[in-house]
């Protein structure tokens, strides 16, 4: 952990951690916000901005109400563009406040579509492994996408471990 930060736990034990965290996290969405306002002007792109805080992170999506066949260029081929835009806003926030941020950037709801995938997927590999018994090895994944899976794994009763390294890093799901 890095000087100014604050685990969870010290949050939890502090009076008025809760909305000390959410103001930070706020905070950071509208650092975000308007960092990503910026880009979308300089891309002549047209798109509102959401932010949400969940558990302990600040959520940012750039919606629109018409057309989002334009916002899918800034999510890319497997959201590759859209990992580049969140590592890039993050950078900004950083820059603001000095503090490490686990912001996540959603455009045109392509991490939702792509977190009910996963979840469903990592059910599936679960079930799979309760049926038959032998550990399954899924297809390489981003971080994010192995967290939605671990959790979904977790979900079914299970556990699952990832292994590999960067940009091959994949889940195991195990046996219980």
């Amino acid at each position: 952990m890095t000087e100014g930060t604050t685990s969870a736990v010290e949050a939890e034990a502090a009076p008025g951690a809760d909305e000390n965290i959410v103001a930070r996290l706020e905070q950071e969405g509208d650092i975000a916000a308007d960092y990503l306002e910026g880009l979308l002007d300089i891309a002549d792109l047209d798109g509102d901005i959401d932010m949400d805080v969940e558990g302990d992170r600040a959520l940012v999506s750039i919606v629109s109400d018409g057309n989002d066949r334009a916002l899918h260029r800034l999510v890319g081929q497997d959201g590759e563009v859209l990992e580049a835009l969140q590592e890039l806003t993050r950078l900004a926030v950083h820059r603001e406040t000095g503090e490490r941020s686990r912001l996540m950037l959603d455009i045109a709801g392509f991490r939702a579509r792509k977190r009910t995938e996963l979840a469903a997927l990592g059910s599936q590999a679960a079930e799979q492994v309760k049926s038959s018994g032998e550990q399954v090895k899924l297809a390489p994944m981003t971080p994010f996408e192995r967290k939605v899976v671990h959790d979904a794994v977790a979900a079914a009763g299970l556990r699952s471990e990832s292994e590999g390294e960067e940009p091959q890093r994949c889940v195991v799901v195990l046996p219980a």
